[in-house]
């Protein structure tokens, strides 16, 4: 039980678990469950996320782990491609089997198993995951949609149109949009007073149980 992993592991199992059952015997309902996803969602993830990374410095940052990940997640999208072939069926699937839940699950565990250090190096990938995988899913979709009609693509414009929106929305999302924003405050120097520290603590504390009760 004093093992690393299970020690990070079972904690998030449980609470899962919780929720679960929480659903089965009716505490939890449908309308519920929806309410305390915006919850969580549209307050609770942005303290945690904003709270965090205002206190990171960009040259402590750590890229490495971020650029294996994302090299990884590419080999893994152009396997699925090549595999089940190139469709618009299989560019979602791939996105779909490549999209990792580094929020609701992979906050909580990677906090138990690497604390603050852990949750910074996360943070930072959380910050460039959608926008890469999302920007670049779309624009393998739009072209395996031209393929499909025989050749016949879209014109430039409206490709590139069709990308910066994926773009924008995956940069205006709760959960990247408070990473930068406290990234860009921590480099002015400035510290949150304690007044709004505290509550952010507060709510950036209530993160990682809500959201794995909610995954149950």
């Amino acid at each position: 039980m004093n093992h690393p992993v299970l020690s990070a592991l079972l904690p998030v199992v449980l609470l899962i678990a919780m929720g679960f059952i929480a659903s089965r015997v009716g505490w939890i309902r449908g309308p519920g469950t929806k309410d305390l996803s915006n919850l969580v969602f549209m307050l609770l993830t942005p303290a945690l996320l904003f709270r965090t990374m205002s206190r990171v410095q960009v040259q402590s940052l750590n890229f490495s782990p971020i650029a294996t990940y994302l090299v990884v997640v590419g080999l893994m999208y152009a396997v699925a491609l090549a595999w089940r072939g190139w469709s618009r069926q299989t560019a979602v699937l791939a996105l779909a089997a490549t999209f990792s839940n580094t929020l609701m699950i992979g906050v909580p565990l990677v906090g138990l198993a690497y604390g603050d250090a852990g949750l910074v190096t996360l943070f930072t990938l959380i910050s460039v995951h959608s926008l890469v995988l999302l920007t670049g899913a779309t624009l393998v979709l739009e072209l395996a949609v031209a393929r499909e009609q025989g050749g016949r693509h879209q014109a430039p414009g409206m490709l590139a149109h069709t990308v910066f929106k994926a773009m924008r929305g995956a940069i205006l999302h709760p959960v990247p949009l408070p990473i930068l924003l406290g990234l860009a405050f921590a480099q002015t120097g400035w510290t949150i007073p304690e007044v709004v520290d505290r509550p952010l603590q507060l709510l950036g504390n209530a993160f990682g149980p809500l959201a794995l009760v909610l995954v149950g």
